[in-house]
């Protein structure tokens, strides 16, 4: 089956599931414009299986473009399949996918959820495999795209959960902290919420020399997995 071919069933079979009553929850949900089909998730899931089962064998320049045609429509789901599909293939994620994916954020992503998708899975992937890619996002919290900078927080989640690269990890934070973006805000506060398990002290002590330039929003989420004293701490002035 070529490209084509599979991304025209895809658009079939979701054409199949469309909820219109889904749908109208998805763009409440979202709070703002979301071009969608209006599938569940069970349904959805269904035609991710269908399509890895296809791509799996398939050449990687193959594969890319059938990702590209699912950006270009544009909707929801298409882009929340290219990130499940493509998170099978995390083990060989490098500098290339990498390039691969920030492309996709400056063409195609839109919405939060594409974003933490191509972050949190797929540039992750590539930043786990080569750690020195992580030094490609400090540049980003500049971005003036918000998707970006929110980006250059999520991408680095797995690396925060497992305890690794924490002042890197600080250094991109306090570039995010002064953005007054929702979106940015709550992406660099679920950093620092995924940095404090593996790291509380360091990360309390960062929070408590840096809340003057975070926001209130900022910080709740960054004290959701904190001890009931540290939170207190944190969040008491």
């Amino acid at each position: 089956m070529s490209p084509q071919a599979l991304a025209a069933l895809v658009h079939q079979r979701l054409l199949n599931h469309v909820d219109p009553d889904f749908r109208t929850g998805q763009q409440r949900f979202f709070q703002h414009e979301v071009d969608s089909y209006g599938v569940r998730t069970v349904n959805l899931n269904a035609v991710i299986r269908e399509v890895y089962r296809e791509v799996k064998p398939w050449p990687v320049p193959q594969r890319d473009a059938f990702m590209k045609l699912m950006w270009e429509t544009g909707k929801l789901e298409p882009g929340a399949l290219v990130c499940h599909v493509y998170r099978r293939f995390g083990r060989s994620c490098g500098e290339a996918e990498f390039r691969l994916f920030e492309r996709w954020l400056d063409r195609y992503v839109h919405n939060w959820a594409h974003t933490d998708g191509v972050s949190s899975w797929l540039l992750s992937a590539c930043i786990a495999n080569q750690p020195d890619l992580r030094l490609e996002l400090m540049p980003w919290t500049e971005s003036r795209n918000r998707w970006k900078r929110r980006a250059s927080a999520v991408a680095l989640l797995q690396e925060a959960k497992h305890g690794r690269h924490t002042e890197f990890i600080f250094n991109i934070a306090s570039r995010l902290l002064p953005d007054r973006d929702d979106m940015v805000e709550k992406g660099v506060g679920w950093l620092l919420k995924e940095t404090y398990p593996a790291r509380p002290g360091e990360t309390l002590a960062f929070l408590l020399d840096s809340r003057n330039a975070a926001s209130r929003l900022t910080l709740r989420y960054a004290a959701e997995k904190m001890t009931p004293a540290h939170r207190r701490e944190l969040l008491s002035s």
